[in-house]
């Protein structure tokens, strides 16, 4: 938009200045709503993206651990070894196609439990419908939880057992008297085997028993070290093998963070003001979408599975000049043909103002 109110307009097309003042008057969490808003109201039903099968995941933003000044960041325990300062983010990722896309986001300190930081957005979500499956970590076990979605939203969950609960003894046990072992589906697990184990529940009670659902269990046994590991659902139409099979596809949101984080560099902070800590990770957040989007497209299939530094190498740009006009809280993105016909309907005096940036272009 352009202003006949040309007060501060400089010579720079975009100043840093302007930029902290813009950030400024917006905190983090407004700039999270704000990506969770775009995407559920505008780009996924514009799209019609309604993925059925989500993953609730966290991960680690670090930063400098001697730096105490990045704002409402916190201290934890590194899964490296040592203490770790940073933030949190938490993240509904929906499989869509062969791709996934990031649905909804929280964001907190290093130091907030997963399941403290995720339950409101899962208890809440606009993108979990009824029919839909969860796939969670360890983490995220949580028996009200399950509950609540089977109930409430009729959302199945699947998630793997501790080995110290009770239940996770159960399954071992009935899954050995039983002796009803079948390969694993997935042929690069050849040393695996899998039983079926209903009605795990009872050995998994919430402080109100009178309401838990039951659930099944597909128990894994890995032969060549004899370990165990025991995946539950709620829902109870599924096998050993579709439980199994659900539950593996985990690991993309893993893929996900590990894109974001070494092509992306969502965590490669340049300030320490959590408003604009929050403005970054959105930013490469809604890149990351349309990234993943676009390999969705005819497009941009042949780019699918593969990484952004890996698509950079071979790609062409075309040219296509834009001009950014902003005078105070006012701005506009033009392409430089539209901003030129502006130009030329403007009287005299806006066009001496806009000379010298059109010069910069």
């Amino acid at each position: 938009m352009i202003s006949d109110d040309h007060e501060g307009l400089g010579t720079d097309l975009m100043q840093e200045s302007s930029l902290r003042y813009l950030l400024g008057k917006y905190d983090a969490k407004e700039f999270v709503d704000y990506y969770n808003m775009v995407y559920q109201e505008y780009i996924a039903p514009k799209l019609d993206i309604k993925p059925n099968i989500h993953i609730l995941d966290c991960t680690d933003l670090e930063v400098n651990l001697e730096n105490a000044n990045y704002e409402k960041s916190g201290i934890s325990v590194s899964k490296h070894g040592g203490h770790a300062r940073g933030y949190k983010m938490a993240t509904l990722r929906g499989i869509y196609q062969d791709t996934g896309v990031i649905e909804e986001i929280r964001c907190d300190a290093i130091n907030v439990h997963d399941y403290a930081l995720s339950e409101e957005m899962v208890r809440s979500s606009k993108v979990l419908k009824p029919g839909d499956i969860l796939i969670n970590d360890r983490g995220f076990i949580s028996r009200e939880l399950m509950n609540y979605l089977k109930t409430t939203s009729n959302v199945d969950t699947y998630v793997p057992l501790k080995k110290n609960m009770e239940a996770y003894k159960y399954a071992i046990e009935e899954a050995k008297t039983n002796e009803k072992w079948c390969n694993h589906p997935n042929r690069n697990r050849k040393s695996q085997r899998i039983s079926f184990v209903p009605n795990v529940g009872t050995d998994w009670l919430s402080d109100s028993p009178k309401n838990d659902v039951p659930i099944n269990a597909c128990v894994v046994w890995e032969t060549e070290t004899d370990e165990y590991f025991v995946f539950v659902t709620t829902d109870l139409t599924q096998s050993a093998k579709d439980i199994v099979r659900t539950y593996e596809l985990r690991p993309e949101v893993e893929e996900d963070y590990r894109q974001l984080k070494d092509f992306w560099k969502i965590d490669d902070f340049k300030s320490t003001k959590v408003n604009v800590i929050a403005f970054h990770v959105v930013c490469t957040l809604f890149g990351y979408l349309f990234f993943q989007l676009y390999t969705t497209m005819d497009e941009g299939c042949k780019y699918a599975g593969k990484s952004f530094p890996v698509v950079l190498k071979g790609y062409q740009p075309k040219a296509q000049r834009f001009m950014i006009v902003y005078v105070k809280d006012m701005f506009g993105v033009f392409p430089l043909v539209e901003f030129m016909d502006i130009y030329a309907k403007c009287n005299e005096s806006i066009q001496e103002i806009l000379r010298p940036v059109i010069a910069q272009v």
